[in-house]
C-alpha cells in the first residue's frame, strides 16, 4: 500500500499542475468561442489536432524509452544526454524542412491561405518535443514540484499573452496605439484574429525552454550510438503506437473537413462545435494525464522489486484509477447544466458528445493502465498492434458514421467512433495481457463500481427533469457522497473524523 500512497502523492502533484493548467487553458475556450464564430474556432481545433500528431512523431517514443533505459543502465546521465542529442537533432531538422516546404504542407492540410499559422504551430511543437525530455528527466529524478511549477508558468504566460493580444491590444489601440502598435500592427493587428493564439503559444513555449536550461546545461554530454540503437529498437513500436493513438484521439477534428470538401464552412463549424464541447470532457483527460506522469516512473521502479507487493500495487493502481475516473464522470455529468455556460450558446448543440467522450476517455485511460504488461516484458510491438487496430477502427467508423449523420451533427459519429474503438482495444489489451503478464485485477469489484456509477448517472438525469434546479443539485451532491461512501466502505478507506475536544 506504501507504493500506492507514493503513486497517489506524485499523481496529486502532477495532477495539480495538470488540472490547474488545463483548467486555466480551458477557461480560454469561452474567450475564443465568444470572440470567434464556429468556423474560425474550427481552424484552431483543426490545427491543434495536427500538432498533436507531429509532437508524437518528433518524440518517437524516446520519453518512455528514457524511463526504461535510465532504470536499466548503470549510467542514467548517458541515457539522458544521448536522448537529448537525438531528439534535438530531429527537432531542428523538422523546423528546417517545415520552413522550406511550408506552402505544400499548408495545401496538404487544406489551409492554403494560412501558412503562417502552420509555421508558428510547427515550430512550437518542435520546441515542445525537445522540452519533453528535460521534463521526463525531472519526473525521473522525482522533482515533481519543479515540473509542476514550470508547467504552470507556461500556462499562466500563455493565458496572459492571449488576454493581451485578443482583448488588451484592441482596447489600447483605440486610446494609446503607440504603446502596442510596434508589434501589433506588423502582423495585421486585430485582423490577424486567431493568429494571435498561435503567437502566444510559441512565445510561452520558448520561455519554458529557457526555464529548463538547468536541466540542459552544466553536464557532460555523451552520445552513445549503440545505446541509441537499443533505445530506438525498444521505442519504435511506441512511435507507431503513439501515432496511431493520437490520430485516433484527434480523428474527428482532422477528418471532418476531408469528408465534406466543397462545404468547407459547415465542416469547420462542426469541427469548432465538436472541439469546444470535448473540452468539457477534458477533466477526464487531465486525470489520465496526471496519472500517466506518475505511472510510467512508478511501474518501472516497481519492476525492480519482487513478490506480491509489486503485483498488488499494479492491481490497486488499476482499481483506484477506475474508482476516481467514475467519480469524475459523475461530477461532470451532474453539473453539465452549469459547465455548458463555458461555451457560447451557439456551441450547445454539441453537448450531447460530452458523456460519450467522457466514457471514451475513461476506456482510453484503462487501456493505458493495462499497457504495463507489454512495456515491462519489452513486447512494445503489441502496443503498436493495438494502436493500429484502434486507428483502423476509428478511421473506418468515422468514414461511415460522420457522413451518415451528416451536417450539422456529423461530429456525433466521431464521438461514437472514439468510444467503440477505445473500448475494443481496452478489451484486447486485457485478454492478451492475461497471457503474457497475468495480473489478478479485481474485475468483479470494478464492474460493480461501474454499475453503481451507471445507476447514479441515470438517477441524476431523472432528478434533473423532476426537481427544481436547487433541489436537483442538492440531490446530485448527495448521490456523489453515496458513491464515495460505498467505495470507502468496501475499500476500507479512512473517512474524515470530527475532532473531539
Amino acid at each position: 500500500m506504501a507504493a500506492i500512497k507514493s503513486l497517489a502523492k506524485e499523481t496529486a502533484v502532477y495532477g495539480l499542475s495538470s488540472i490547474i493548467g488545463r483548467f486555466l487553458n480551458w477557461c480560454l475556450v469561452p474567450l475564443y468561442v465568444y470572440l470567434f464564430p464556429t468556423q474560425e474556432y474550427g481552424i484552431v481545433s483543426y490545427l491543434y489536432s495536427f500538432t498533436a500528431v507531429a509532437l508524437v512523431i518528433l518524440n518517437y517514443g524516446m520519453e518512455t524509452g528514457f524511463f526504461r533505459f535510465a532504470n536499466k543502465e548503470a549510467d542514467p546521465e548517458r541515457v539522458y544526454t544521448t536522448s537529448l542529442i537525438s531528439v534535438g537533432t530531429t527537432s531542428l531538422l523538422f523546423i528546417i524542412l517545415l520552413s522550406i516546404f511550408i506552402n505544400p504542407i499548408s495545401n496538404l492540410i487544406l489551409l492554403p491561405r494560412h501558412p503562417l499559422y502552420v509555421w508558428l504551430l510547427g515550430v512550437t511543437v518542435a520546441i515542445d518535443a525537445f522540452s519533453n525530455l528535460p521534463f521526463a528527466y525531472l519526473r525521473f529524478r522525482k522533482k515533481a514540484l519543479r515540473f509542476a511549477g514550470i508547467k504552470l508558468l507556461n500556462v499562466g504566460l500563455n493565458i496572459g499573452l492571449n488576454l493581451l493580444f485578443l482583448l488588451a491590444c484592441p482596447a489600447i489601440m483605440k486610446s494609446a496605439p503607440g504603446l502596442v502598435s510596434w508589434f501589433y500592427e506588423p502582423l495585421g493587428g486585430q485582423d490577424f484574429g486567431i493568429g494571435w493564439i498561435f503567437v502566444a503559444n510559441i512565445i510561452s513555449t520558448i520561455v519554458v525552454l529557457l526555464c529548463l536550461l538547468p536541466e540542459l546545461t552544466g553536464r557532460r554530454y555523451a552520445f552513445n550510438s549503440d545505446l541509441l540503437s537499443r533505445m530506438l529498437r525498444y521505442s519504435w513500436p511506441l512511435l507507431i503506437l503513439g501515432i496511431a493513438g493520437v490520430l485516433s484521439q484527434n480523428m474527428g477534428q482532422m477528418i471532418i473537413p476531408y469528408l465534406f470538401q466543397g462545404n468547407e464552412e459547415a465542416a469547420r463549424s462542426m469541427v469548432g462545435i465538436y472541439g469546444a464541447n470535448i473540452k468539457i470532457a477534458i477533466v477526464m483527460v487531465m486525470f489520465t494525464q496526471a496519472f500517466r506522469y506518475a505511472y510510467e516512473p512508478f511501474i518501472f521502479a516497481q519492476a525492480k522489486t519482487s513478490g506480491e507487493d509489486k503485483t498488488r500495487a499494479y492491481c490497486d493502481a488499476m482499481k483506484f484509477f477506475v474508482i476516481f475516473g467514475l467519480f469524475i464522470f459523475l461530477g461532470v455529468m451532474y453539473f453539465l447544466p452549469i459547465l455548458k455556460h463555458f461555451v457560447s450558446p451557439a456551441y450547445w448543440p454539441g453537448l450531447q458528445v460530452v458523456p460519450i467522450m467522457m466514457v471514451a476517455e475513461l476506456c482510453f485511460g484503462i487501456f493505458f493502465n493495462l499497457s504495463l504488461w507489454y512495456k515491462l516484458t519489452d513486447r512494445t510491438r503489441w502496443g503498436m498492434y493495438m494502436s493500429l487496430i484502434c486507428f483502423i477502427l476509428m478511421l473506418g467508423l468515422n468514414i461511415w458514421l460522420v457522413p451518415a449523420i451528416g451536417i450539422p451533427d456529423g461530429y456525433l459519429g466521431s464521438a461514437w467512433a472514439a468510444l467503440i474503438s477505445y473500448f475494443t482495444v481496452m478489451l484486447i489489451s486485457y485478454f492478451v495481457g492475461r497471457h503474457y503478464y497475468p495480473l489478478p485485477y479485481q474485475i468483479g469489484r470494478m464492474s460493480l463500481y461501474t454499475l453503481l456509477a451507471a445507476i447514479l448517472y441515470g438517477a441524476g438525469t431523472w432528478v434533473e427533469n423532476l426537481f427544481t434546479p436547487w433541489l436537483a443539485y442538492t440531490t446530485k451532491i448527495l448521490m456523489l457522497l453515496i458513491y464515495a461512501g460505498i467505495v470507502a466502505n468496501y475499500e476500507h478507506l479512512p473517512l474524515p473524523k470530527r475532532k473531539t475536544t
